[in-house]
């Protein structure tokens, strides 16, 4: 799982708004200040906290580390092959 942070460094990173964000996870934006605003994994459901970990890695945020463990992002545009 990701951490609020993890959430809270990859928008900035994407330069989103939590609006933003919350459209293209197909959560309310309440949501995401929720998340952000935890310390640790956010207390949600799983797969609503999974909707907003892919619309970030869409995006080309990786998430590394674990909760307990290095907690980050970087970075990996997603590369277009030659057709």
């Amino acid at each position: 799982m990701i951490t609020g942070g993890q959430i809270r460094a990859g928008r900035g990173y994407l330069k989103w708004s939590a609006g933003e964000l919350a459209s293209r996870a197909g959560v309310g934006v309440q949501t995401i200040n929720r998340f952000e605003a935890s310390e640790g994994v956010p207390p949600s459901r799983t797969d609503t906290l999974m909707q907003v970990k892919l619309a970030l890695e869409a995006a080309g945020i990786e998430f590394i580390g674990t909760p307990d463990d290095g907690p980050g992002i970087r970075f990996r545009p997603k590369i277009s092959k030659p057709e």
